[in-house]
């Protein structure tokens, strides 16, 4: 389980195809605090790290995690927000994040708040995943508060801090971001709808 705090960035350095799989190498100062079985968040996409060395480690996506979340777009150079698990006797800073991306979103706007940024985004409604106002949601593995919350669309308002020590700073408006909605309401909905056969 993951709490959406960002702890460092990743650099994708190389992409190695293998059938349907594609492996990942990425650069980051926390290589040395990895071990291979770990799981680390990426851009709020949970991976199993499975080589590390000094500097580098590897991880795999197999083809339902690229169908559904923005990595089958990743290039080299592109920088990573990084999340380990949550320790059982940490403390909870974001909200409950599994790592499992629901759907992707499109930057539709970005707009410099003199001071902070405003993020408008879309997503498609018919996969039936809904923000509510000032609820939770995690965009490339950050916990943020929406507001603007409608059918298919919400805003999120970046500080100076989250702008720096994520990926918010390389967003531009077209580019594709990993969305997990919060489970909470994931479950609430779920029940209200029932499960059908």
């Amino acid at each position: 389980m993951f709490t959406g705090i960002i702890e460092r960035f990743g650099i994708v350095t190389e992409i190695i195809r293998e059938g349907s799989n594609v492996h990942f190498i990425l650069e980051s100062n926390l290589a040395l605090e990895l071990k291979v079985d770990q799981s680390l968040a990426h851009d709020g996409v949970c991976l199993t790290v499975v080589k590390t060395d000094a500097d580098s480690y590897q991880v795999t996506a197999v083809d339902e995690t690229l169908k559904k979340t923005n990595l089958s777009t990743w290039v080299p150079g592109k920088k990573v927000n990084l999340e380990r698990c949550m320790p059982a006797n940490g403390r909870f800073d974001g909200h409950i994040v599994q790592g499992h991306v629901d759907q992707v979103a499109t930057v539709k706007a970005i707009s410099d708040q003199n001071g902070s940024w405003v993020f408008d985004f879309e997503y498609d409604a018919d996969q039936g995943n809904v923000t509510v106002e000032k609820g939770s949601i995690t965009v490339n593995g950050t916990s943020l508060t929406c507001f603007n919350s409608r059918p298919g669309g919400f805003s999120v308002a970046i500080i100076p801090y989250t702008y720096e020590h994520t990926n918010f700073h390389q967003l531009q408006v077209g580019d594709k971001v990993n969305l997990e909605f919060d489970i909470i309401g994931k479950y609430i909905k779920r029940i209200l709808q029932g499960y059908g056969d």
